[in-house]
């Protein structure tokens, strides 16, 4: 019997089964140092998306940084990590005892801030892949390139020529059309794309106080779950490269829809800020299900 959790491919990349991570929302590093190597031998995901890396260090947002919503989550965390020489000396061996393939996540404020990322970390033999995360929206820069379609060309034209290691680029969701983002970066040689990003969102309270310390952030969560439906549907519907889905997923029934929807894999994010193990349920309940004519599934 065939089940829609068996083992796949990402840009050619062998997958035990099509569930991984969003970048940012589970500490791999943190999990094993309060765990041990029950981490490993329980790990939930077939590949592992690190934390996005900049440059140089960054310190993130001001706190308060999270603030629950009632179907979901607003985060404004800024990207908090070590810089590229930190994450090349610290995380990166680390995460390469996963024992899953690593795609590590980077950004930058240009292209010729985005170059020796890119350079550096392809050349490690851990790394099998890249994500370029054009679109994170507490990040000004992540939106200018993630919000034109020339602008993604113009950086996927820069960083193409670079590495021949997959190079997917992380969609913004806050645009009018995601699925010419999505074109434009296939066009200069995106070996797949991944969405939905987090939406601008800013929790304002009673008294017209805004209660993140940077104002605003991102939601996440099952409340944007419709939204990531469609913009991978007609995304999907547009390109020829695999598409990365992910939004709310919760259950298995919800990573069973974005496939449906056209992703070759499905990214679980916020689920896993509640249950550290929710990738491995949703994962267990998406192997109950049997694909059917149609795109339905059933138990």
């Amino acid at each position: 019997m065939s089940t829609l959790a068996g083992p796949t491919t990402l840009c050619g990349i062998e997958l035990a089964h099509p569930i991984i991570n969003a970048s940012g929302t589970f500490d791999a590093i943190a999990a094993r140092r309060a765990f041990g190597d029950g981490v490993l031998e329980r790990f939930p995901f077939s590949a592992y998306v690190s934390k996005t890396i900049t440059p140089e260090p960054r310190a993130g947002n001001p706190p308060p940084r999270l603030w629950e919503e009632a179907a979901g989550l607003v985060n404004s965390i800024g990207l908090p990590n070590k810089g590229l020489a930190g994450f090349l000396e610290s995380d990166l061996p680390v995460l390469a005892a996963l024992g899953v393939p690593l795609i590590v996540s980077v950004m930058a404020t240009g292209a010729e801030r985005f170059a020796p990322l890119v350079e550096e970390v392809a050349a490690r033999s851990e790394v099998a892949a890249l994500e370029l995360n054009v679109s994170c929206p507490n990040v000004h820069s992540g939106l200018i390139v993630g919000e034109e379609p020339e602008e993604t060309a113009a950086l996927m034209r820069r960083l193409r020529p670079l590495t021949a290691k997959p190079l997917i680029v992380k969609l913004t969701p806050n645009v009018a059309d995601p699925a010419q983002i999505a074109l434009a970066a296939e066009r200069e040689g995106a070996d797949a794309v991944s969405l939905i990003n987090t939406i601008k969102a800013a929790p304002i309270l009673a008294d017209g106080s805004h209660w993140l310390g940077a104002g605003a952030g991102g939601l996440s969560g099952p409340a944007v779950r419709t939204i990531a439906l469609r913009q991978v549907s007609e995304v999907a519907a547009a390109v020829q490269i695999p598409v990365v889905g992910m939004g709310g997923v919760e259950r298995g029934a919800d990573a069973a829809a974005l496939l449906a929807a056209g992703a070759t894999v499905v990214a679980v994010g916020t689920a896993s800020f509640r249950d550290p193990l929710a990738a491995a349920r949703v994962r267990s309940e998406l192997g109950r299900l049997v694909p059917v004519a149609g795109g339905r599934e059933q138990a």
